[in-house]
């Protein structure tokens, strides 16, 4: 059984959402730990386990990111994490979806991750390397995410939909 440790400094978890129905705000968590174990890097036999700390979400704006980590949103001093279990990996040819549960402020849900495999590698220093670029979509309501404001022009200030993008390296330990 092989184990995969997190490369953080060649790693980044990042989201986007719809702000005022016009422009997507982006923002990334910080702090995160991913650990894979199993037989290959191409993932058909690994269990993912995911922690990101949700005091460390940084959209670039002071103001926003305290708001975010309020009651409003992810209340950080009652749900200092997400996290996410791996349940299934499906390949179809290229393909890879990761399928897990996703918990959000206490609340879980089943999602399902599309998963790019970027190669293997190794490093100048000998250590064999892994990279994958993970995409999804989740609705921020399903997990109690649910502050909006209404606008006069119609619509509201952040829509449901909350794409995500990580781009993650591994290191063989």
């Amino acid at each position: 059984m092989a184990t995969w440790s997190l490369d953080q400094a060649h790693s980044e978890i990042e989201f986007k959402v719809r702000h005022m129905m016009i422009t997507n705000v982006k923002g990334q968590f910080q702090n995160f730990d991913i650990t894979v174990t199993g037989e290959s890097a191409q993932l058909e036999d690994a269990k993912i386990n995911v922690t990101i700390q949700t005091d460390s979400i940084n959209t670039k704006n002071e103001q926003r990111d305290q708001h975010l980590k309020s009651g409003d949103f992810f209340d950080v001093a009652n749900y200092p994490a997400i996290t996410f279990a791996s349940t299934a990996i499906k390949t179809d040819g290229n393909d890879i979806s990761l399928v897990g549960d996703l918990t959000i402020k206490g609340i879980t849900k089943q999602i399902t991750f599309d998963v790019e495999f970027g190669g293997l590698a190794k490093d100048p220093w000998g250590n064999q390397k892994a990279g994958y670029t993970v995409t999804g979509k989740i609705n921020r309501q399903d997990y109690g995410l649910t502050w909006n404001a209404a606008l006069e022009t119609g619509g509201v200030m952040v829509s449901d939909d909350v794409k995500f993008q990580a781009e993650i390296q591994f290191i063989l330990s």
